[in-house]
């Protein structure tokens, strides 16, 4: 049975869960909120590479809903290191979800979970008797 939660109990609880997945976060006005955070990164003399996590969830009173959107971001310059990267993912819609694992020169690199962070906050959006729409293709 969900608890019916207020739009600032909800955000707030979506702040510390974003918190607790190690995502910078920003406030937005109008019941906004975004984060984001840099999971693999690599450095060498001749260039880099870093793959980012960007989010934001915008909160809609009158209806009830949650609209998150998500993106992983992927960014180089130079001539990259050479990385060994294992990667498992399920696309279904625009839903993506599985695990990335980079290693590069020197034991650098990181690991992300590409659903992890969107899981916890569905799950907190409906427990707190609030709809949770994922707004596909839109850059957060």
């Amino acid at each position: 049975m969900s608890v019916s939660q207020s739009s600032g109990e909800l955000l707030a609880a979506l702040k510390k869960l974003s918190a607790d997945h190690g995502l910078t976060g920003r406030d937005g006005a109008n019941q906004e909120l975004s984060g984001e955070a840099e999971k693999i990164g690599a450095k060498w003399w001749f260039g880099g590479r870093k793959v980012t996590y960007r989010m934001s969830c915008r909160l809609s009173e009158p209806d009830r809903t949650v609209h998150f959107r998500e993106v992983v971001a992927e960014r180089s310059w130079g001539i990259p290191p050479p990385t060994l990267t294992v990667e498992t993912t399920t696309t279904s819609g625009w839903k993506r979800s599985g695990t990335r694992k980079d290693i590069s020169l020197g034991g650098q690199g990181g690991a992300l979970d590409y659903a992890g962070f969107r899981d916890a906050a569905e799950q907190a959006v409906k427990a707190a008797g609030w709809v949770f729409h994922l707004e596909g293709g839109r850059f957060p």
